[in-house]
């Protein structure tokens, strides 16, 4: 999700197109939050681990 979401703003900033890039920060925001819920070893969405 961070890997998608870092495309999505490389993307938007180079083609100029502000919904890609907006849609990149959610996407970027939301898989850190999981990423760091994960690591910090709270189950998210049922699983332990979050990669």
């Amino acid at each position: 999700m961070i890997i998608l979401g870092v495309v999505l703003l490389v993307i938007g900033l180079v083609a100029g197109i502000a919904v890609l890039w907006t849609i990149g920060v959610v996407l970027v925001a939301f898989g850190a939050a999981l990423w760091i819920l994960g690591a910090m070893g709270h189950a998210v969405s049922g699983r332990r681990h979050y990669w």
